[in-house]
């Protein structure tokens, strides 16, 4: 049950630390955040700045300036409304008062977000992969970060159903028809464009298409100086907003980002580092890392790098490599990554992941429900939502939002398949696990063991054996690749990944068919 405080349009989460505006979350900082519930719990009655300040800095000495910032923020929030701005009153050499609407508070069940499946009143809209036009090949990674960046900015639009970027960037390289990518993706729209470094400058030329009918409905071309890359981004995502028919939303309202960065090379760095940790390899994990610190050398109020340094930790961990970098340095970034910008849906992903691996659950899905609050078309918080549902034991609701994450992304990458297994597995229902394993395009390690479990739960030992053969030898190639040795048992090979189930027969019953496979420990 989550303690509700509502008052005029907003609802304030006190537990999920977020304010809505009607369903809408409203970008608020931590802090923030936390002196509103303070103020909204005594309305009508003065709260001292020494209360306020140990409320969102606890034991932390700080310059009274620090207060009036977030005194100011919350004010700028409520400024849309009528009086809004007075709502919360200084009280000279005091405090602040709040004595805006009356407040009510009461209980409701559930995280701020929930699984919804892609209704057929959104739009919907796929952006293709932006060819690079610089006649450099060296030069993918810049044109594929732009995309990424306005793929990112339109998934914010909760009135809009947006593709995920793996299943865009399926198109990568090649001529689409549009209107076959329209049926594949199972989208209206489709954006496309491209992009040519020149000098100091850079030129953006983008369409917006019918998928039916293949008719452009809009063009466009940007030429700006490469500084200037975050304001040209925001220009793309309205206008596109603004083309599409029937969107739910006002196109004209302010959704510029607060410039990530001032430092255009701490942003190619980060776009560098993007490509480098997608490899879901050890060297690919620790090339972007260091990528990541430079960027945060740079500029260290880049709230993406830091939260990309503690994303390169915590895969490092769930591909179980023996990376030099620890979960407190991961932490130290990723707190000061939300410090800096607590909106990022990205950022509360991350952390929430961080906070399962240091077994802090309450925690961590309260970071799950705001990144999804946040970003409501986000493919990949969505679907390892659903895998970290299952290590809780709530495999029924892994399965809802594995299947929304699949809605999301027609061509998903392999994972989405073992995490739509996984829970299957979970549910006992062994046969619609290894269908969803076959659905990808190649087994890999754990596949071939979660396939061996199924099987040898099914009863069909022969294939069982043979998929736990290909599992041990498999996962003994990679310990030897990392320079780690090889475990006495072949059960122990997957006893870590084991340990993330917090029940202990949910954590039996995976060991259980990787025993009758034959593993032995």
């Amino acid at each position: 049950m989550a303690t509700i405080h509502k008052f005029g349009p907003y609802r304030l989460d006190a537990d999920a630390e977020m304010l809505f505006r009607e369903s809408e979350p409203v970008v608020l900082g931590r802090r923030a955040v936390t002196l509103l519930r303070l103020l909204v719990e005594r309305a009508g009655m003065p709260v001292s700045k020494d209360a306020l300040m140990e409320a969102a800095w606890p034991g932390l000495a700080i310059e009274e300036s620090n207060l009036t910032v977030q005194i100011a923020a919350l004010r700028r929030t409520f400024a849309d409304i009528d009086g809004g701005a007075a709502w919360i009153e200084t009280l000279p050499r005091r405090g602040y008062r709040y004595i805006g609407p009356p407040v009510t508070t009461g209980s409701e069940v559930g995280p701020p977000a929930s699984p919804v499946s892609a209704g057929s009143d959104k739009p919907s809209l796929a952006v293709l992969p932006f060819s690079n036009l610089s006649g450099d090949p060296a030069q993918d990674y810049f044109s594929d970060g732009i995309t990424e960046d306005i793929i990112a900015e339109l998934s914010r639009f909760r009135s809009l159903f947006v593709v995920a970027r793996h299943s865009s960037f399926t198109y990568r390289g090649k001529t689409a028809e549009i209107k076959r990518v329209g049926r594949e993706l199972g989208v209206g729209y489709v954006a496309e464009g491209s992009v040519r470094k020149i000098g100091s400058g850079v030129r953006v030329t983008v369409q917006l298409l019918d998928a039916a009918s293949g008719y452009n409905l809009w063009t466009e071309r940007y030429d700006r100086e490469l500084e200037d890359i975050f304001a040209l981004q925001d220009d793309i995502v309205q206008t596109i907003v603004a083309a599409l028919p029937g969107r739910l939303e006002d196109a004209g309202r302010d959704i510029a980002r607060r410039k990530p960065t001032l430092s255009f090379t701490a942003y190619d760095l980060v776009l560098l580092g993007n490509e480098r940790w997608r490899q879901l390899t050890v060297k690919g994990m620790a090339e972007a890392r260091e990528y990541f610190r430079r960027a945060v050398a740079l500029d260290p109020q880049y709230a993406r790098a830091r939260a990309n340094i503690a994303w390169t930790i915590v895969c490092d961990v769930f591909l179980e490599s023996p990376a030099a970098a620890t979960l407190d340095e991961a932490h130290r970034e990723i707190e000061s990554a939300l410090d800096i910008d607590d909106g990022d849906a990205w950022s509360h992903g991350v952390f929430a992941q961080l906070l399962f691996l240091r077994n802090q659950d309450d925690k961590a899905e309260i970071h799950f429900s705001r990144a999804l609050a946040l970003n409501p078309n986000d493919a990949d918080v969505a679907a390892i939502f659903a895998n970290i549902l299952v290590y809780w034991g709530r495999w029924q609701e892994a399965l809802a939002w594995i299947g929304m994450a699949k809605r999301l992304h027609p061509f998903p990458p392999n994972l989405y398949h073992w995490y739509h297994a996984l829970a299957l597995y979970s549910g006992h229902e062994y046969e619609q696990a290894v269908k969803a394993l076959m659905e990808a395009r190649s087994l890999d390690r754990w596949s071939h063991g979660l396939l061996a479990a199924c099987y040898a739960q099914m009863g069909a030992l022969g294939d069982a054996r043979s998929e736990a053969e290909a599992f041990v030898s498999e996962r003994y190639r990679e310990l030897n690749a990392n320079g780690e040795p090889a475990p006495a048992n072949s059960l122990d090979l997957a006893r870590a990944r084991g340990e993330r189930y917090r029940n202990a027969a949910d954590r039996e019953h995976f060991l259980s068919g990787l025993r009758k496979a034959g593993l032995t420990g």
